[in-house]
């Protein structure tokens, strides 16, 4: 009886051992957010909270402990407005805390701390020129102020759990099998860019799933040309070509809390300036298989026109941005770059919405998606043969001519 009532026990200890009743979230797992709002230090005071989304799953020993579409809250640790001698403002954010997929909360630890552009080196040249033609008056340069500071709407933050803790097997979910993770990208991807202050500007209309190497082959075979940067150098650079300049920079916009990875453009011969097909290329952390996701936005630059919300010169682009979309990917099957393309629908797809200068444009909402891996005989048919189905396939140009007209996946006008 006494060798019984030993074993039993001990028994009982090794099951549950073997199949304890929780899991550990180890402490710095990392957790994937996206931040859902603006931030910025003019409007922006120390306490304010914060909302951001997880935008992929993670999941420990094949099951999904905080899935993605799950919020997290943090908040504003510090808020320095634009000051004089152009220094810029500065904002501060942190992570707390993110919801388990049990509904219990996990601590977080990450922070964010964010510097306005200075005016500084700008001051200082004012202060030169003016005190060659009227020294007393160079000092008023000195009450130049910097940017303020924008934490722009998508940025991203990989967080990490603050602490290991545990939560309950039941109630969890296997996590996801698909090696692809485009249709998790579609879910979350934000459906416009934003310039500098955080305003909402061109819509995100196009994919690719391309290596590096082979994004930027395609487009050079089909004489895109890559734009110069913005760089104090640029005047002079301009100065020294005039509207010849294939090269001109574009404005900066954000995606995913970034300025693009690649800015694209394909002139017209005989108005460079005013009149080019272009395009920005932001990176996503997603892949089908083992190859990149990128995005872009791209549009039609019609003309220039001058001071418009607070700028001296805007390129205005044709507000039939479907036209654009297709128009790259015809461009880009047309060199045999590509071996599938299609159309995608993202969750808030954009019908109609204003360019970050306020100009007004109107889409179907739909994403064009290219494939631009090479063909392999494991993957694809010959590449004699997929380049021949590609070329098959007929783009729609400009088949969106109005807003509110409804169009099926074809590209053809619904009733």
């Amino acid at each position: 009886m006494l060798l019984v009532l030993f074993l039993v026990p001990c028994v009982l200890a090794q099951e549950q051992s073997a199949n304890p009743a929780s899991l550990t979230i180890p402490d710095g797992t990392p957790v994937k957010l996206r931040l859902v709002e603006n931030v910025s230090s003019a409007r922006a005071h120390v306490g304010d909270p914060l909302d951001f989304l997880v935008v992929k799953d993670v999941s420990i020993r094949g099951l999904t402990v905080i899935p993605a579409g799950t919020r997290a809250h943090g908040s504003i640790t510090a808020v320095k407005g634009k000051r004089f001698l152009g220094i810029g403002g500065n904002v501060a954010l942190k992570l707390d805390s993110v919801e388990l997929a049990t509904g219990e909360r996990a601590a977080l630890r990450a922070s964010i701390d964010v510097k306005g552009r200075s005016r500084t080196r700008l001051m200082a040249a004012a202060m030169i020129a003016t005190g060659v033609i009227f020294l007393p008056a160079a000092p008023v340069f000195l009450l130049t102020r910097g940017h303020d500071s924008t934490v722009v709407k998508s940025t991203e933050i990989t967080a990490e759990i603050n602490g290991a803790c545990s939560v309950p097997y039941s109630g969890l979910i296997p996590s996801r099998k698909d090696p692809s993770q485009l249709s998790e990208m579609m879910e979350y991807l934000p459906p416009r860019v934003f310039n500098g202050e955080g305003r909402a500007g061109d819509m995100v209309n196009l994919a690719f799933v391309a290596r590096s190497e082979d994004l930027q082959s395609a487009f050079a075979r089909a004489g895109w040309v890559k734009t110069d940067k913005w760089t104090p150098a640029f005047v002079w650079h301009l100065i020294r070509h005039g509207s010849s300049d294939a090269r001109l920079p574009m404005a900066r916009f954000y995606l995913f809390g970034r300025l693009q990875d690649y800015s694209y453009a394909l002139p017209e011969p005989n108005a460079v300036m005013s009149r080019r097909h272009h395009l920005r290329i932001w990176k996503t952390d997603y892949t089908v298989g083992r190859t990149p996701i990128w995005v872009a936005a791209a549009t039609h630059d019609i003309a220039i026109e001058i001071a418009k919300r607070g700028r001296l010169i805007n390129h205005r682009i044709d507000p039939e941005v479907d036209a654009e979309r297709d128009f790259v990917g015809s461009n880009l099957s047309a060199t045999w770059s590509v071996t599938r393309l299609e159309y995608v629908q993202g969750v808030d797809p954009v019908l109609q919405a204003e360019t970050s200068s306020g100009e007004s444009y109107y889409s179907d909402g739909r994403i064009l998606l290219l494939d631009l891996q090479p063909t392999t005989s494991a993957m694809f048919q010959t590449a004699t043969e997929m380049s021949t189905m590609v070329q098959t396939i007929s783009l729609p140009i400009a088949i969106c001519r109005k807003p509110g007209t409804i169009f099926d996946r074809s590209g053809l006008h619904r009733n």
